[in-house]
């Protein structure tokens, strides 16, 4: 059990906790006793302490959720509890297909079991004191629920076809796994507004009025055909506010949250959906894509090359080999290429964010994206002077500063 495999899962899932915990440090130096001189203007006194007390309550509470299950890990494979797992599924049944989904089913329907409480606190108690969660008690439950659902209804049926490509096609099963990946991930790609977001949330088209003509007249303008214009009910869930672009080709829309058109102006509303469209002229969603089909190609590859390993069979403590075991053994192995793989993809995505603003910036008017970024960030408590590294590691989108510095470089109107 304790192979050289074994420990190097250990050291994996140790470095990469206590790496999170050195960047969050970093990033704690980063907060002052006032605003930042280049802060100011853009947020008070009272908000940048709110938002510093906001960071600070989230930060400490992930250490210790991320602590608490990071030694649930430890112990499952120090004691032979995925072994364990293994057992009960094979109890249950003499299929090794559907061993593989009970093994996956109950890890992961025990990890969102025992993430249940700390979800609660999050959304009850910090989210709460700071004045975002608007999520009723039977909301929550519900959405949980609904959540197995899906997995029930989409993962477990694609998950059986995985397992059953790994045992019947042999050596190139990758192949023919990526294939159904890239499928599925098209599809999700296309249909997941329409699909899966009315079993959570409600979306109507945009009403008739100021608001929708003025948006359908910056999408002309910019050459962009647009007639589906939705609503959502974020407010339900949360005050923060948000916006995104939906879909491919013939099937693409733009999502409004409820919570967006209450707290922006139409002018600022508008170019935010400039910058969304910014997204599709550039081509961003489809490179993000590609570039995902390509890393799990890839990641399939590494996969088929240490699959029936027997050093990764005994790591987990399993007394057989298995594609379930496999592959949870893998994702611990891999996750160092997994976060490098995420550094890179969150550079690209900030690069995208850039030429998004710009785009945005030239086809509206500049100033009301500045402006509309600035309230979004503030009244969402964001952190506005983020150390470099933790965004290099962790962002997804450039720093407010940064963009608001590339934005006023912009030749635009």
């Amino acid at each position: 059990m304790y192979n050289i495999l074994f420990f190097a899962i250990i050291i994996i899932l140790l470095f990469g906790h206590f790496s999170g915990l050195y960047l969050d440090y970093l990033n704690n130096k980063m907060w002052s006793d006032t605003v930042p001189e280049k802060l100011k203007g853009i947020i008070d006194e009272t908000k940048y302490r709110n938002s510093q007390n906001y960071y600070k309550a989230n930060t400490r509470f992930g250490h210790v959720s991320s602590a608490i299950f990071l030694v649930l890990i430890l112990a499952m494979l120090f004691f032979g509890g995925f072994a364990w797992v293994d057992n009960i599924a094979r109890s249950i049944s003499g299929n090794r297909i559907i061993v593989s989904i009970l093994f996956f089913a109950i890890i992961g329907l025990g990890s969102d079991l025992l993430g249940l409480p700390f979800s609660w606190y999050d959304t009850f108690r910090i989210e709460e004191k700071f004045g975002f969660n608007k999520t009723s008690r039977l909301t929550f439950f519900v959405d949980h629920i609904k959540s197995w659902l899906m997995a029930a209804l989409i993962g477990a049926p694609l998950l059986a076809l995985i397992t059953w490509i790994y045992y019947e096609a042999g050596e190139m099963f990758w192949i023919y796994v990526w294939a159904v990946i890239t499928m599925f991930s098209v599809f999700m790609n296309m249909f997941y507004s329409q699909l899966i977001v009315p079993f959570f949330n409600k979306q109507k088209p945009l009403e008739e009025g100021e608001l929708r003509n003025e948006i359908e007249k910056m999408a002309a303008n910019a050459g962009f055909r647009l007639s589906n214009i939705y609503t959502i009910d974020g407010s339900k869930r949360s005050t923060k506010a948000n916006a995104y672009f939906a879909g491919l080709g013939p099937k693409k829309r733009i999502v409004l949250f409820d919570t967006l058109i209450n707290d922006l102006s139409v002018k600022e509303i508008t170019a935010v959906l400039a910058h969304e469209i910014g997204h599709y002229k550039r081509k961003h969603s489809l490179s993000m894509l590609t570039f995902g089909i390509i890393q799990t190609g890839i990641m399939l590859y590494i996969f088929s090359l240490l699959s029936n390993n027997e050093m990764l069979t005994k790591a987990m403590g399993a007394g057989q080999s298995s594609f379930h075991i496999s592959v949870f053994a893998f994702f611990l192995i891999y996750s160092p290429v997994s976060r490098i793989v995420s550094l890179f993809m969150n550079w690209l995505s900030r690069k995208n964010e850039y030429e998004a603003d710009s785009y945005a910036a030239a086809v509206n008017n500049k100033d009301n994206l500045i402006s509309a970024l600035k309230k979004l960030s503030v009244k969402n408590l964001s952190n506005l002077n983020p150390h470099p590294a933790f965004v290099f590691v962790h962002y997804s989108h450039p720093p407010l500063i940064k963009r608001m510095n590339k934005l006023e470089k912009t030749q635009g109107s």
